[in-house]
């Protein structure tokens, strides 16, 4: 009997100790009631309870926990129906609220959310829909976080996953898409075509001032050259006259210096002589007319007034 009597005992001793030891883990709260009535919040680690008077009627996670919004359909403004679904993030942050401000809070923030999605996007259009989706999530947040705070709820953020509109909407879409990017197509091409006349004409101007310029230039070069030409022609005239003239001067010089020479006036005499002969001879060669003076049969007084010229200048 002792033996059993031992067992039994130990036995409740057992039963008793796991029902007043409570050992909660990390990021949990549990909700202890006794007697039926709220009594306190377990935090982590060992706590002690009386048993069979108190007990544990509620555990929560104090984690962020995910939670995915079914996916419903709503109508915007212009009467378009989207599915949209989403996901919602929030926390408990007082266990004691959760427990008691409403039977479920899960169903509560997920109803709250559904409705109030439907609610902002029945004011928006179907285009604005999706161009303003991070308006959209702050909205539904802020509606949510103002009715979860009395059970015990803080909604973190709020996320759309998907806006579906119907087939008929998407095709049409499509089809606006493909127009638009067509005449984005039309639009670059022409303003390539367009770019590529200018560019042209730009290089057929430049082409036709850098060709006029050349012409200039050659022009100018062309005067230039002949300018220095004509220069260097009169220079190399006028240095051929001065050379003929100082010949000549020369020649004057030393047949002046001949004359007073012994026997000079008697070979200027032959040279006049053979000059006049010479003239007369390329007379009659050069055509049928011929101009004589009066006495072209008086050679020899022809040649005395030539000597008589050659005196006068050796004279003065």
């Amino acid at each position: 009997m002792s033996i059993e009597f031992a067992i039994a005992f130990l036995v409740i001793a057992i039963i008793f100790v796991a029902k007043t030891v409570k050992i909660v883990p990390q990021q949990h709260a549990w909700v202890v009631e006794r007697l039926g009535r709220f009594y306190a919040v377990l935090q982590p680690g060992l706590n002690f309870v009386i048993p069979f008077i108190d007990r544990v009627a509620y555990t929560h996670i104090l984690k962020e926990i995910p939670l995915d919004v079914p996916s419903q359909i709503c109508i915007t403004r212009d009467n378009t129906q989207l599915q949209v679904d989403g996901i919602l993030y929030f926390q408990v942050t007082d266990p004691k609220l959760a427990s008691y401000g409403t039977s479920n809070f899960v169903m509560a923030i997920t109803q709250l959310a559904q409705t109030t999605l439907r609610s902002v996007i029945g004011k928006l259009e179907m285009d604005k829909t999706f161009e303003e989706r991070d308006d959209i999530n702050r909205a539904v947040v802020a509606a949510l976080d103002d009715a979860a705070q009395s059970w015990g709820v803080k909604v973190l953020r709020y996320e759309i996953k998907d806006l579906t509109p119907p087939k008929e909407i998407l095709h049409a879409m499509q089809q606006q898409i493909t127009a638009e990017r067509e005449k984005r197509a039309r639009i670059a091409q022409s303003e390539g075509v367009r770019q590529e006349q200018i560019n042209l004409a730009e290089g057929q101007r430049n082409a036709a001032i850098q060709k006029s310029e050349g012409e200039m230039q050659a022009a100018i070069n062309l005067s230039q050259g002949q300018r220095q030409a004509a220069i260097n022609r009169a220079a190399g005239e006028s240095e051929a006259i001065k050379l003929v003239a100082g010949a000549t001067a020369a020649a004057i010089e030393m047949v002046a210096k001949t004359v007073h020479q012994p026997g000079g006036i008697e070979a200027v005499n032959l040279k006049v002589a053979e000059q006049y002969i010479h003239a007369f001879a390329n007379i009659a060669k050069e055509g049928n007319t011929m101009l004589l003076p009066a006495n072209a049969a008086d050679v020899a007084g022809m040649v005395a007034t030539a000597l008589k010229v050659v005196k006068q200048v050796d004279v003065k």
